[in-house]
């Protein structure tokens, strides 16, 4: 390239950019933001742009991240581990923003049509007497981190979008179908919860009697004006405005008004079929047989009650009937509107549209507990629950780190949603590619809020949901181009989900980046080997679980270094692989061979049972602290991991679990001790006892061991089954 050409392009560029930053400064226009105070027309046009989109893409804002400093993911977290982790997050923190960012292919354009969405949820308890907590933790550094870029929390606690589950519909609908048949097959079942009611007090029973007599003067004077022809006249009201006249279902009606919770259910005790006091003999059938007590809806002040005059125990019976019915309906539909932002999830599961996310299987299982039911205790069954509404799912973490082309783009480093979106996506006109070099593959992205559309959009929500699920679905549009996928102008369409460049991308996810594990949502399993990772450290890293001790009840002031080398002076140099550290108080130690686990494992008891010079003196003394210290296999780990406690620290946790660790484990060690003298030692020695000199003149070994993995499988029962 010449001296000129150089001038000539730099001058090119340089006046490009400064055309990009008026176009961008003029082209700013507010992230579409959704309350519930707008939801209903959204929701309506969300249906139609979902309908007409060639792919979704979603982010999710949360309260918080990890419930104790040991629930993180760590490198040495099996995948079943990483698993009961995410769990226990989604079912701890709350969702707070939920981005939805619906892309369609604009042929006239050449370009994908986004349409970014940030809606502000909250778990309010919408219907009354349902028995749910909606308690949620917040995370500390979570919540800084969404006020330092401006997250408004009063849009969230008073104007957020509540929602309700399909598993908690589906039991507020049971409950409301048990209690109207309770109701239809006994009719007194509406009144049982005043029965305890008795007139035990003058007042009360001056009252009742008062409340009878009036009521039996209003209904002789409803007779008197009907046999003598006068004209009924509505809204009548007595002297202390408590009463007044008016019509029910074409019947005249008494409406009570300005009572105390108690004066009602005395009246309602007058009003009832059965005497419910010695003091009222006359209180009987025989009295107010053709009124009945129903309550209403009445605006503003919520449900009013009412006496109502029927011609009949027919007509009244048939009356209750019809007010059961509509407070049913009633009912029915309080709940159907209590599903508020779920509707948006039902939508994307009905349109069955590709899904777009970000490092997003945190997302998913927030997404099912929040909005589809309780997780499910394994992640095979957790996916296969997933696949039912969300049968296809593409994690852009996953392609960025599994595609030669990208990972030159990322320069193999972080593959944050951040610096993804700088590199593929700077916002430069349709003349340049999208890194300014020719003959790089490109394809626009416009963005419409509302009737706008821009070509150069910044919204400046920053790390806001909405924005974020743009960035999400912008990365993965320029990912399709750059693996090779064609968006032909001549093609009205494009057919995501049948493109043969995209296919193993599809339902891979990062269950725990930590650990680089992909998991096949189809299966459940683990993808054998990474698409594409780049960390040689991870690639090398073999964590064998067979291998590992857990310790707990450690002392803050012990540290690897002195872990190792009590370890190596009992048994020997290169044992020891590695320590990881869970926090101050506990840690795992993975063994070189399975079999020291279980030798450990038994020194350990046997030194804590023998308290005597020798055992001061062993080199585990100062690890063990004097039986401070306890220990087990990898499984006591998972078992541990699957509790819904969460204390700080790890020994804590256990200690809140309850677990008598001690205790099984010298059972369990008493109970392989004798299986192998009475199964195996016979044998053992009658082949050994010739070239071993640990097998002593009886016959008998000097030393009990046993393999390691046997007494993982074996030591602890399982209680219960297991970013960006």
């Amino acid at each position: 390239m010449t001296k000129q050409t150089l001038v000539r392009a730099l001058t090119k560029f340089q006046t490009l950019t400064r055309s990009l930053c008026t176009s961008a400064a003029t082209s700013d226009a507010a992230l579409k933001n959704v309350t519930k105070s707008n939801f209903e027309p959204v929701l309506a046009e969300l249906r139609r742009v979902v309908r007409e989109s060639d792919f979704v893409s979603i982010d999710l804002e949360m309260t918080g991240l990890t419930s104790a400093p040991w629930r993180e993911c760590f490198e040495f977290d099996r995948p079943d581990i990483q698993y009961l982790k995410v769990k226990d997050s989604a079912e701890k923190f709350a969702v707070v923003q939920f981005g939805v960012c619906p892309f369609r292919w604009d042929q006239l354009n050449n370009s994908f049509v986004a349409h970014p969405h940030n809606f502000y949820i909250f778990p309010r308890q919408e219907i009354q007497g349902d028995g749910l907590s909606y308690e949620f933790l917040c995370q500390t550094s979570s919540m800084e981190f969404l006020a330092k870029y401006q997250f408004d929390f009063n849009a969230c606690f008073y104007e957020g979008i509540s929602y309700l589950s399909r598993s908690q519909e589906e039991e507020a609908l049971r409950r409301l179908d048990s209690v109207y048949k309770d109701e239809l097959v006994d009719p007194s079942s509406n009144v049982r919860e005043f029965a305890d009611t008795e007139l035990v007090r003058m007042a009360d029973i001056l009252y009742a009697e008062r409340m009878k007599n009036k009521i039996s003067d209003w209904r002789a004077g409803l007779s008197r004006d009907r046999n003598g022809g006068s004209d009924f006249q509505e809204s009548s009201v007595d002297m202390n405005q408590n009463f007044q006249t008016t019509f029910f279902k074409l019947r005249p009606a008494l409406a009570v008004n300005g009572l105390t919770s108690r004066q009602l259910r005395l009246i309602k005790l007058v009003m009832n079929l059965l005497p419910f006091s010695i003091f009222l003999p006359d209180v009987t059938e025989k009295h107010f047989k053709d009124l009945a007590y129903v309550h209403v809806t009445c605006e503003p002040s919520g449900l009013r009650p009412l006496l109502v005059y029927t011609d009949s125990i027919a007509d009244r019976d048939m009356l209750m009937r019809e007010v059961k019915d509509c407070r049913r309906k009633e009912e029915e539909m309080k709940i159907k509107a209590a599903v508020g932002f779920r509707h948006v999830l039902d939508l994307l599961s009905s349109e069955r549209k590709l899904i777009v996310g970000h490092n997003c299987f945190l997302d998913l299982a927030h997404i099912y507990r929040k909005f589809f039911g309780p997780l499910p205790l394994t992640a095979e069954e957790f996916v296969s629950a997933v696949q039912k509404y969300f049968p296809y799912i593409i994690d852009t973490k996953v392609m960025l780190n599994s595609n030669d082309v990208l990972l030159r783009i990322m320069k193999r480093g972080s593959t944050s949603l951040s610096k993804a979106f700088r590199l593929l996506c700077s916002q430069l006109p349709a003349t340049l590619t999208s890194s300014g070099l020719p003959n790089e593959p490109r394809v626009k992205v416009e963005v419409q809020v509302d009737d706008q559309r821009f070509s150069n959009w910044n919204s400046g929500a920053k790390h806001e949901a909405g924005y974020d699920a743009f960035m999400t679905g912008s990365i993965f549009a320029k990912a399709c181009c750059h693996i090779g996928i064609d968006f032909n102008p001549d093609v009205p369409t494009v057919d995501l989900l049948h493109e043969e460049k995209l296919l193993k991308y599809v339902n891979h996810l990062y269950l725990s980046w930590v650990n680089e594990n992909i998991i096949d949502l189809k299966t459940g399993k683990i993808v054998a080997e990474s698409l594409g990772s780049t960390n040689i450290k991870r690639q090398n890293l073999k964590i064998l679980s067979p291998n590992m001790v857990l310790l707990w009840g450690l002392t803050s002031n012990l540290r690897a270094k002195e872990f190792r080398d009590c370890l190596l002076k009992v048994y020997g140099t290169g044992s020891v692989t590695s320590i990881y550290h869970l926090d101050d108080t506990a840690a795992f130690v993975q063994f070189s061979k399975a079999e020291f686990v279980s030798k450990f494992l038994e020194l350990k008891d046997n030194l804590e049972r023998v308290n005597d010079p020798i055992s001061i003196l062993h080199p585990l003394s100062k690890l063990l602290e004097a039986g401070c210290v306890r220990a087990a296999g990898y499984e006591i780990y998972k078992e541990i991991c699957s509790s819904p406690i969460s204390e700080l620290f790890f020994t804590d946790q256990v200690e809140a679990i309850g677990l008598k660790l001690k205790t099984r484990l010298e059972l369990a060690i008493e109970i392989k001790r004798q299986e192998k003298y009475k199964i195996n030692s016979l044998h053992f020695c009658e082949d050994r006892k010739d070239t071993d000199p640990e097998i002593n003149a009886t016959g008998t070994h000097s030393s009990c061991h046993f393999p390691g993995d046997e007494l993982v499988d074996s030591l602890f029962p399982v209680e219960a089954q297991m970013s960006k």
